[in-house]
C-alpha cells in the first residue's frame, strides 16, 4: 500500500504542477498585449535569447550538414543515386533535424539562462520589490522573455537550416569534397522541398518549440525556491523538461504534418 500511496501522491502532485503551469501560461498570454507599448523590453530580450545564441546555432548547423552529407553520400552511392544528395540533406534538415536540434540548443543555452536569471531575481527579492511598487513582474519580466523566445527560435532555426544545407555544410562536403554536381545538388532541393509544406514546417515547429522552452524556463525560474540550490534545480529542470517536451511535441507535429505522406 505504501508503494501505491507514493505513486498516487506523485501522480497527484505532477497533475497539480501541470495545472499551475497552465494557469501561469494564461497569465503570460494575458500580459502579451501590453508589450505593444513597451517594444524596448521585447527587443532587449530578443537580443539576449536570440542574437547571443547565434554562434552555437551556426556552428552546429555546419557540423550537422557535413555529417549528413558524408553519411548520406555513402548510402546513396551504393544505389548510384549520389545526385540526390542535396534532396536527402535538405529534407532531413528542414523536416526534422533543423527544428529539433535548434530547439535543444536553445533549451540548453537560452532556456537555462532564463530560468537562472528569473530564479536569481526571486532569490534576491527583486520580484517581491516589483510587487511592492505595484509592478506586475509577469508583465515586466516574464512576458517579454516568453514572446522573445517564440520570435527568436524560428529565426535561429532558419539560419541553422541555411548553414546545414548551404555552402558551409552539406554543399561543401557533397560538392567541393565528394564531387557531386552542383547543379544536381541545388535542382534536387528546388524540386523536392515545397515552400507551403516543408518551409512552413520550419516556422510552425520552431514556433511551438520556442513557446514550450520559454514557458518551461520562466515557470521554473519564477517558482524556484529562493535559494542557490533552488535556482540550480530550476535550471536543471528547465533543460530536462524542455528537451523531453520538444521531442514529444516533435513526434505529434510530425504525425500531423507528414503522417499522411
Amino acid at each position: 500500500m505504501n508503494a501505491v500511496q507514493r505513486t498516487f501522491v506523485t501522480s497527484t502532485n505532477w497533475i497539480a504542477e501541470l495545472g499551475r503551469s497552465f494557469l501561469f501560461l494564461l497569465r503570460i498570454l494575458r500580459s502579451l498585449p501590453g508589450l505593444v507599448l513597451k517594444p524596448r523590453l521585447l527587443v532587449e530580450q530578443i537580443y539576449s535569447v536570440g542574437v547571443l545564441s547565434l554562434v552555437i546555432v551556426v556552428v552546429a548547423g555546419l557540423f550537422v550538414g557535413m555529417v549528413l552529407a558524408l553519411s548520406g553520400y555513402r548510402l546513396l552511392v551504393g544505389f548510384g543515386a549520389e545526385e540526390a544528395l542535396g534532396t536527402s540533406v535538405a529534407l532531413v534538415v528542414v523536416r526534422e533535424l533543423g527544428p529539433v536540434v535548434t530547439g535543444l540548443l536553445f533549451a540548453g543555452r537560452a532556456g537555462s539562462a532564463l530560468a537562472a536569471e528569473i530564479g536569481l531575481m526571486k532569490a534576491t527579492d527583486q520580484l517581491s520589490g516589483m510587487e511592492m511598487m505595484a509592478v506586475d513582474p509577469v508583465k515586466r519580466i516574464v512576458a517579454p522573455r516568453f514572446l522573445a523566445g517564440v520570435i527568436a527560435l524560428p529565426l535561429l532555426t532558419s539560419i541553422f537550416c541555411v548553414m546545414a544545407i548551404g555552402a558551409g555544410g552539406g554543399y561543401f562536403i557533397g560538392v567541393d569534397l565528394l564531387g557531386v554536381d552542383a547543379g544536381s545538388y541545388w535542382s534536387g532541393i528546388q524540386a523536392n522541398v515545397d515552400f507551403s509544406h516543408d518551409i512552413i514546417n520550419i516556422f510552425l515547429k520552431s514556433g511551438v518549440f520556442g513557446a514550450i522552452i520559454t514557458w518551461v524556463a520562466v515557470y521554473q525560474g519564477y517558482h524556484a525556491p529562493p535559494t542557490s540550490e533552488g535556482v540550480s534545480r530550476a535550471t536543471t529542470n528547465t533543460v530536462v523538461i524542455a528537451s523531453l517536451a520538444i521531442l514529444g511535441a516533435n513526434l505529434m507535429l510530425t504525425a500531423v504534418l507528414f503522417g499522411g505522406n
